[in-house]
């Protein structure tokens, strides 16, 4: 929430209360408490009628720095929290200087609070260079119209300072000079909303910031203050934890020790996943035309996947097949089984009026409530649906009951579709805070699915195909990126998503092949297929039209016989770069500025990536085939045509590409 209006003025409306200094430092609960007024205290007289804001420093984790700002700590603290996994056994070394300053140390990274000078707190690294720094006016509780408070703290930024992250957002890949607002919505991929917002950035300068709060955070990035980052949630407190690296994946790998790191999905899902697509016409006929379709082709294919018509519609979800399609389902997946795919069907946690679970979900309680007690509905999507509440473990356990009958028919895995139409008036079960749970209910949700396909599948051989999330879902894999248009724009924006979603601890990650709105023309379709197979995970689905590649033309199914030949070649590097990203958080899709973060030529790379350490992709997003790309200094071999280059320093390389290769390259 922007404050200020221009550099000088507070907002209209807005009563502005900052720390002007550190009055009083005390050692407590293994960390510093730092007493600051609001201000100047001097005399006795200008201790009265004002606010004094409590600032405690702490070291969760070697490395990291938990800062805890709080106006009046009676304030009722509902659920949900975010499951933040701190090293108890850290050990902070603590220095407190009566006349200068108090500093606590947290392995190579400290902060510094200065005493006597007005409000200023730095954070440095071994060396003694300052990171960042708190200044005058950057910490405060604001509160608008006189009743709603808010507390936001403003860490300023370097010359040169790049921030990154904050979910999978599409709009420019390097924030700064952006609004951010941490919220999940479900706005499709060409806008600043997002499905996986993640108060998480990161810079390029040697820290990242995660704002431990599931509801509705505030970003603005070198926006309100072009020389700053403010972050503001509504309250009475606000937590942030200031993680060093000094690399950027270092800094990934601490974020996602606090929040999870992912699980290892089963070798199968690295393979092709093939679509009914999304409100086409299908049956059993025409599925087993698109397998044969493909077998014929020779195109590899890994898992089969059901989109929403394989219940009735006005009904989803009842998780019953629609016999008069699928008259036989345990038939066409053992069918399917014994072609060697993998069979995923879609869900979500919204149950229709016309559900055969509604009435019974409604009775037991299970569903997200009004004030009054009534269920809460809404017709956007399915008519008269409700919400199940997964803060209510029997609800949890009849849910999961429901799709344990599919996985005994033979189903594989489930896309978690939705997540994010979540009313932030609702009442839970567990008593849990309505704008809190908009954010963290996809949590839950993805949480109870795979811990179910964990359960039957064992740790390992799980895996999910969700669409929303929040800190902590990474922890179950994959993601795929919304409803994108079927432009190469559009290409562009989802690969920004990717890449920003990456940067905050997402190993895997995928994306519609095609484009999910509209028919892509043969030229963006046969890029999108290089660039899709040239991810962690390659699934063909789309809305209103079939993604088998013939459907565009011949030369499609060349292009995907081809790149799924070239990605099953990599799987065994492939799985190595997984299990590197299940154990330290660091994806395998890769922003060029995380693998070589001191070439200033890759910190705004977003048209390009790393997969994993080794390969370098740039997609073509033109009809032609041209593709401007920057190669980083070094040796490197083309994975396709076998020419190598030898650089002294990055180059920028400028050529056209036929259908059947890109810029893919191999790092010698």
């Amino acid at each position: 929430m922007k404050f200020t209006d221009g550099y000088w003025n507070i907002r209209n409306g807005i009563a502005a209360n900052f720390a002007v200094e550190a009055f009083d430092i005390q050692e407590e609960d293994g960390g510093l408490s730092v007493f600051a007024p609001v201000r100047p205290v001097r005399h006795r007289g200008d201790m009265l009628n004002a606010p004094l804001l409590c600032i405690h420093y702490s070291a969760p984790m070697e490395n990291v720095i938990k800062v805890k700002i709080t106006h009046h700590e009676g304030a009722v603290k509902k659920a949900p929290a975010f499951e933040v996994r701190e090293d108890k056994g850290c050990k902070a070394c603590i220095l407190l200087i009566e006349e200068n300053e108090a500093s606590l140390s947290s392995g190579a990274l400290s902060v510094h609070i200065a005493r006597n000078e007005g409000w200023n707190v730095s954070y440095r690294d071994e060396n003694g260079t300052v990171l960042t720094k708190n200044e005058a006016k950057s910490t405060g509780y604001m509160v608008q119209d006189g009743a709603k408070p808010f507390v936001k703290d403003e860490l300023t930024l370097t010359v040169g300072a790049n921030v990154y992250g904050l979910g999978e957002r599409f709009g420019a890949f390097v924030k700064n000079g952006q609004s951010v607002y941490i919220w999940n919505a479900d706005g499709g991929t060409a806008s600043e909303q997002a499905y996986k917002n993640i108060p998480f950035y990161l810079t390029n300068k040697g820290y990242g910031v995660f704002v431990n709060n599931p509801e509705a955070v505030s970003f603005e990035v070198a926006s309100e203050k072009v020389s700053r980052v403010q972050f503001s949630v509504p309250g009475e407190e606000l937590e942030y934890y200031l993680i060093y690296g000094p690399s950027p994946k270092e800094i990934i790998s601490r974020y996602t020790a606090l929040t999870g790191r992912p699980a290892l999905p089963p070798e199968w899902t690295f393979g092709l996943w093939l679509s009914t697509s999304f409100t086409t016409s299908y049956d059993e006929k025409t599925v087993m035309h698109f397998i044969d379709g493909m077998a014929e082709r020779k195109i590899p294919l890994s898992v089969f996947h059901f989109d929403c018509f394989w219940m009735k519609g006005f009904q989803w979800c009842d998780f019953i097949w629609d016999k008069d399609t699928f008259p036989d389902p345990e038939g066409l997946i053992r069918r399917l089984h014994e072609r060697g795919l993998k069979v995923c069907v879609w869900i979500n946690s919204y149950i229709a009026q016309r559900s055969i679970l509604f009435k019974e979900g409604a009775e037991k309680g299970y569903f997200i409530k009004k004030a009054d007690g009534s269920v809460w509905q809404t017709d956007a999507w399915q008519a008269g649906m409700a919400i199940v509440d997964f803060t209510n473990p029997k609800a949890c356990e009849w849910y999961a009951s429901k799709l344990q009958k599919l996985l005994d028919m033979g189903v594989d895995c489930f896309k978690t579709d939705f997540g994010e139409r979540i009313p932030a008036d609702g009442v839970y079960s567990d008593g849990s805070d309505p704008v809190k749970m908009h954010n963290y209910y996809t949590f839950l949700y993805n949480r109870t699915v795979f811990r179910l396909l964990e359960k039957n599948f064992g740790t390992g051989n799980a895996c999910l195909f969700a669409r929303s999330a929040t800190v902590g879902g990474q922890q179950f894999p994959v993601h795929w990126g919304g409803d994108c248009e079927s432009t190469f724009e559009s290409m562009a924006e989802t690969l920004r998503g990717g890449l920003s979603l990456g940067l905050c601890g997402f190993g895997f990650w995928s994306h519609d092949i095609g484009g999910f709105e509209g028919k892509p023309n043969p030229a963006i379709f046969k890029r999108w297929l290089q660039f899709g197979l040239l991810s962690s995970h390659s699934r063909l689905h789309g809305s209103t039209s079939y993604r088998v590649p013939w459907s565009v033309d011949e030369e499609s199914s060349e292009v995907a016989k081809k790149f799924a030949e070239i990605k099953l070649s990599l799987k065994a590097y492939l799985l190595d770069c997984a299990k590197e990203a299940h154990e330290t958080g660091v994806p395998v899709l890769r922003a060029m500025m995380l693998e070589f973060p001191e070439d200033r030529a890759c910190d705004t790379l977003d048209r390009q990536y790393m997969l994993g350490s080794k390969y370098l992709v740039a997609p073509v997003f033109s009809e032609d085939g041209s593709v401007s790309y920057y190669l980083p200094a070094g040796t490197w071999k083309h994975y396709i045509d076998g020419r190598t280059k030898t650089l002294a320093a990055g180059e920028w390389i400028t050529e056209k590409y036929d259908f059947l290769s890109l810029p893919l390259w191999e790092k010698q």
